[in-house]
């Protein structure tokens, strides 16, 4: 799939790249506060996944490697390389794209992810079934259902209705369909340990859809990691918590990207 018929946001106009990849159940709009303060101190891209909200359907079914190709694309697109930001199975496809195109990802940054739901049949069974969930329920009601699990239980009234809009505007068939198979098939246990890029691994502490342990089995795999817990976020921790993970973004910019310790000045 080619780059042009990827929609992206973008914000800021010098320095590194930073490609946000989003969840499954989401698109680019889960990385406004991501766009809106990282971008004082880089370039700051989020796509639409293939097959998801306004991005074009892809010509045919497409597996992990092929999600991690397209994100790759992007990259191409626009420079030689980037820093990556993945959460949930956009993380998965972050560190595929780590481990097949290692001098395309400058480091990583996984977020509430897992090695995938191949880890474990029952959970690859599980995610099987949500592209017929997505067809009989629709995508309104199919987001009505999940998107309030995706934060902790006190989390303002506002970000759930913004998760659950989020959620129906983004998914549809096949899309949906081939992002969920890509999970269900994914076990990257194999392949984490071979990762070089330098990474920050994070997860919110009431995360119970991938979970903590989840994200420390990622931690303890890669060579070269940071690993941080995002008081009283759920899984989508960088809406739930935005300032906080924000914070730890940066730092591990500062050290991986020498983005500057003050915003730069944007070109008028």
């Amino acid at each position: 799939m080619t780059a042009a018929a990827l929609h992206v946001e973008e914000a800021g106009d010098a320095g590194p790249l930073l490609l946000c990849l989003h969840g499954i159940g989401s698109s680019s709009a889960a990385f406004a506060p991501q766009l809106a303060e990282l971008s004082a101190y880089m370039r700051v891209i989020a796509w639409d996944a293939p097959g998801y909200a306004k991005s074009a359907d892809p010509d045919g079914p497409l597996d992990l490697d092929g999600f991690a190709d397209a994100a790759a694309g992007l990259i191409r697109e626009r420079g030689a390389s980037a820093h990556v930001l993945g959460v949930s199975w956009g993380g998965v496809i972050a560190l595929r794209l780590a481990a097949r195109h290692p001098g395309l990802v400058d480091s990583l940054i996984v977020a509430d992810s897992s090695a995938g739901s191949g880890t474990d049949p029952a959970k690859a069974d599980a995610m099987r079934q949500r592209a017929a969930e997505l067809a009989e329920l629709g995508p309104q009601a199919f987001a009505e259902r999940r998107g309030p699990r995706l934060v902790s239980p006190d989390a303002p009234p506002q970000l759930v209705r913004r998760v659950i809009d989020t959620m129906a505007a983004s998914v549809r068939l096949p899309g949906y369909a081939y992002a969920a198979e890509s999970m269900a098939g994914a076990d990257l246990r194999p392949e984490i340990p071979g990762i070089t890029a330098p990474a920050l691994v994070l997860c919110g502490a009431r995360d119970q859809v991938t979970g903590v342990e989840a994200s420390q089995a990622i931690a303890g795999a890669l060579h070269k990691t940071a690993y941080v817990i995002v008081k009283d976020a759920g899984h989508l921790a960088n809406q739930e918590r935005p300032g906080a993970f924000n914070a730890w973004v940066l730092s591990h910019l500062r050290i991986t990207a020498r983005i500057p310790e003050h915003p730069i000045p944007q070109h008028l």
